[in-house]
Formats: C-alpha cells, sequence, structure tokens
C-alpha cells in the first residue's frame, strides 16, 4: 500500500473511532482531528493593467501573505505569486520632429503648368471663397500684441483640420470671448478644459483638440518664451501641428516663405491637373513634389488661391477641371 493511502487509512481509522449516540451512521470527531488548513503553494496570475510599478522594493508589501502555526509560534510566510509587472516610464520631452524639405531626385515640372497656373488665380481674382474672409490668416486681425497675433493664427490652424473655414472662424471667436477676450498663452493655460471645449465644440474632433491647445500653450510657455517657433521642426514637436500646419503659420504669423502648406484641397487639385508624373499617396508626397520645381516665389500663395478654388469650383466629389 502506497504511503498516501496508509496516510487516508490512518485519518479515517481515527476519525471513525466515535460513533453518534443519536444515529449510528453519524461518526464525530474532535477538532483536534481534523487536519490543518493546507500549506501547498498556490500561484496567482495578476493581469498587467492591474498592476502598475515602479519600485521592484515594493514588491514584497503587493504579495498575500500566509499565516501557519508551528510549534506553538506563529511563522508568516510569503506565498509565492507569480505577477506581470507594467513598469511606469516617464516620458521624456517632445523631441523635434525632423520634415524632409527637399527629394533626392527633383520631380520634373509638368508641361504646361504655368498656364493652368495663371488661369486659375485669374478666376479667384474675380470669385471670392470662404477662405478670403475666414481662413487662418484673419485670425491675427483681432489681436494687438504681437505675440498673441500669432498665437490666434496657430489656434486657428489647430482648429482647422476636418473642419470647415466658416466653423473655424466661429470657434476660435468663441473661444477669444471665453478666455478674457485675447488670446493669449496664459489665458489658455488659466482656462480649464471644459471651458476650452464648449467654445470650440462644432469643430471637427473637438476633445483631442481641447488636449492639444493645453499642451501646446504650455509648451509655448516652457520652451518658447510664449511665442510661435520660428521653424517648422519646433511647431512639429507641438501637440497637434503638422507640415501643413507649420508652413503656414510661417507664412501668416512671420512672414517667412519655407515651403508649401499642402492640405486636401491643394492635394487633390495638382493631382487632377497631373502636375505629378504619378498620382500622389498623401499631402507630404504632394508638398515634396512641388516643392521641388514651383517657383519659390509661388511657395506663399498657392495654398490659398487652391483651397479658395476647391470650395467653389474643383469640389471634392463632383467638381472636374477642364
Amino acid at each position: 500500500m502506497s504511503a498516501a493511502r496508509s496516510v487516508a487509512t490512518e485519518r479515517a481509522t481515527r476519525l471513525a473511532v466515535k460513533s453518534s449516540p443519536y444515529h449510528a451512521a453519524v461518526n464525530p470527531c474532535d477538532a483536534q482531528d481534523i487536519p490543518g488548513p493546507s500549506t501547498t503553494r498556490r500561484r496567482i496570475r495578476v493581469k498587467r493593467e492591474d498592476v502598475e510599478h515602479n519600485d521592484p522594493g515594493d514588491l514584497a508589501d503587493r504579495l498575500p501573505a500566509a499565516a501557519t502555526k508551528k510549534r506553538g509560534k506563529t511563522k508568516t510566510t510569503q506565498t509565492r505569486t507569480s505577477v506581470t509587472i507594467r513598469e511606469t516610464k516617464s516620458r521624456s520631452p517632445k523631441k523635434s520632429k525632423v520634415i524632409p524639405q527637399s527629394l533626392a531626385v527633383p520631380h520634373p515640372a509638368s508641361e504646361r503648368w504655368k498656364e493652368a497656373y495663371d488661369a486659375i488665380k485669374e478666376m479667384r481674382s474675380r470669385i471670392p471663397a470662404t477662405v478670403d474672409t475666414m481662413g487662418c490668416d484673419q485670425a491675427q486681425w483681432k489681436e494687438q500684441d504681437p505675440k498673441n497675433s500669432r498665437f490666434a493664427t496657430l489656434i486657428s490652424l489647430m482648429l482647422s483640420s476636418q473642419t470647415k473655414d466658416e466653423v473655424t472662424d466661429a470657434a476660435v471667436a468663441k473661444l477669444r470671448t471665453a478666455v478674457g477676450g485675447s488670446l493669449s498663452v496664459d489665458a489658455v493655460i488659466a482656462a480649464d478644459e471644459a471651458t476650452i471645449s464648449e467654445a470650440i465644440s462644432k469643430v471637427g474632433f473637438w476633445r483631442r483638440k481641447t488636449q492639444y491647445i493645453k499642451q501646446a500653450a504650455q509648451r509655448l510657455r516652457d520652451d518658447f518664451e510664449s511665442d510661435v517657433p520660428k521653424t517648422v521642426d519646433e511647431l512639429c514637436s507641438l501637440p497637434g501641428v503638422g507640415p501643413k500646419m507649420a508652413f503656414l503659420a510661417l507664412q501668416v504669423a512671420w512672414k517667412l516663405n519655407l515651403g508649401i502648406g499642402v492640405d486636401v484641397h491643394v492635394h487633390r487639385i495638382t493631382n487632377r491637373l497631373g502636375w505629378h508624373r504619378r498620382p500622389t499617396k498623401n499631402p507630404e508626397e504632394t508638398r515634396l513634389n512641388l516643392q521641388s520645381w514651383l517657383p519659390k516665389e509661388l511657395h506663399g500663395e498657392i495654398n490659398h488661391m487652391l483651397v479658395g478654388f476647391g470650395q467653389v469650383s474643383c469640389l471634392p466629389c463632383y467638381g472636374w477641371v477642364s
């Protein structure tokens, strides 16, 4: 007979010594005859998201302890536990992105591009568009302080993503009123997120943009003396700011012509005009192609011209270019 069966038989014999005076099928036993709690090691799996832990030294305080009696003395033993720990790392300051400025091999200029360019420019001089009165360049005129003017331009650009110009213009005006009548870095930092969210709730992705605006304002105060940076890479290091916004901000706020701001209108229309040897897949590819052959003096005006053209003539779904 194995040792395990021998122990089981011995225990059964000890427990069956007494018989009940009330019923023959009942075998009572004293408390000391009952085996004590099992000390078998058990494994506990903790979900990854349940434990966030920085210092491995704190691990001992988090594990369950099992108290067992041995020879009249209380001995505390640590139950072995399998724990998955997600280390929480402090975020380092966001580094400036390096935005490419040119192609390794310049893209060839499209044939008769100047003909089409001049025709669109002439038509735009006669037909006004929403961007002419409600574009990002209009936000600066409501401010007196030069820093606030530049900041208002940046805010307008940040709100304009996936949003029509008339909605952006109204949101900028409402935000200006909500923070005290002037769009300044300090005013935005002092305002709570609920106030900003209420003011810009009509623009696309307003919840995310609320966070971007607060974070960008804090970065401007901490790293740029509460002013808009003067380089593309520094601008793109701000939350919610991409190359298109950066180039347009430099053109409007600082009068610096460092590149072309390419949005969906410029991307769509230049492809329809056949200005790219192969259709470009995204605005950044479009920008690099255009910058390699379009005369630099036209870099600052092409966005405004083609955005208006796209708003009134070359529409996204059913427009055409003849």
